[in-house]
């Protein structure tokens, strides 16, 4: 069995400074980090856990809280995000759940979690706020538990980037059909007023239609709402990808034309909205560096608590070009734009 003095010898340092490179601690210089875990995946080394539950008095264990959302892409995308960082990190995951007569709290205590990650919010809110009050770190992805870390995407900057471009489009009738009413859609609603406001669109109420995530027929009835009106908007943004689905179908079922008739804007940018003709201008969230940004928040409590503070970090995303949103402007105010390109 390979063990850290071989790896030790093999390498001219220390026990204790190839100790410190193993387990992602200061000390070591990033050069002979690196050299350390290189040499120890080529010598075949594992790491003993429960050696090192025994000497650090924590496993290398981080729980995970979901519920049923991975087959969504975004959410498969975040997970895959907590996955590397926590591996690369020498951490693995562990995925919690609810029993009868035990708290999520109590199951993550059960499975000796050094840390926790709540993937989304659709949990009992006092079950999961007793976790993140606990000593148990607990990091939170789109949903803010006050006095814990929550990582989330900057959806009021998002609403205003995307009015904004849709308005330098030539657009003034800009309809938005949210989610569930929720921290998220609270924030995009937000964020879309303010865009309005900036861009000094008034905005009908009628133009707000509620809907929900990831659900193509409750966009397409209130699509054909928005349709319906005496003013029908020039562009509709809808609160995710596949939600545009139903936009879409309800769209052409009108014999109407994407982006002749009606414009459309999507949020998430999953890959489904590349291979979609006319190819969808969406809004694109990076989930991938989402999931690795939870990973590392909860591994610096973990390891560090008393540098950790609860704090909210937004993650930026960026709009992402395509083919839905028609260009209204007239030819001299192009030329215009034109202009001013580099």
């Amino acid at each position: 069995m390979v063990t850290i003095k071989m790896i030790a010898q093999r390498c001219g340092l220390s026990t204790a400074a190839v100790s410190r490179a193993l387990n992602h601690l200061p000390g070591v210089s990033p050069e002979n980090a690196e050299r350390v875990r290189q040499t120890a995946k080529e010598m075949g080394y594992y790491p003993n856990a429960a050696a090192r539950t025994l000497k650090t008095n924590r496993t290398n264990l981080i729980g995970v809280l979901y519920r049923n959302r991975l087959a969504h892409e975004f959410f498969s995308v975040v997970l895959e995000g907590i996955h590397e960082e926590a591996e690369r990190s020498g951490y693995e995951l562990t995925f919690l759940n609810s029993e009868p007569g035990m708290s999520y709290h109590d199951h993550a205590r059960q499975r000796q979690c050094a840390g926790v990650i709540v993937v989304q919010g659709l949990f009992d809110y006092d079950s999961v706020m007793t976790l993140v009050q606990s000593s148990i770190p607990t990091v939170s992805i789109e949903y803010e538990y006050p006095e814990g870390t929550t990582i989330i995407n900057d959806n009021v900057g998002a609403m205003e980037d995307i009015v904004h471009y849709v308005h330098r489009m030539g657009h003034e009738r800009i309809a938005f059909i949210h989610g569930e009413i929720c921290q998220v859609t609270n924030e995009r609603l937000a964020g879309f007023f303010r865009g309005c406001r900036d861009c000094g669109i008034t905005v009908p109420d009628e133009y707000i239609r509620p809907a929900r995530f990831r659900t193509p027929y409750t966009s397409a009835d209130a699509t054909r709402e928005l349709l319906a009106l005496p003013h029908p908007p020039s562009c509709i943004l809808y609160p995710d990808d596949v939600s545009y689905l139903g936009g879409m179908a309800e769209i052409e079922k009108q014999g109407l034309s994407i982006p002749e008739d009606i414009s459309c804007f999507g949020f998430d940018g999953v890959s489904m909205s590349r291979a979609l003709r006319p190819r969808l201008t969406t809004y694109y969230q990076n989930a991938e560096e989402m999931g690795a940004r939870a990973a590392r928040e909860v591994i610096g409590a973990i390891e560090d608590p008393r540098c950790s503070v609860p704090r909210t970090v937004l993650v930026s995303g960026r709009i992402q070009q395509g083919d839905t949103v028609r260009d209204l402007r007239s030819e001299a105010e192009k030329g215009d734009d034109n202009d001013d390109l580099p």
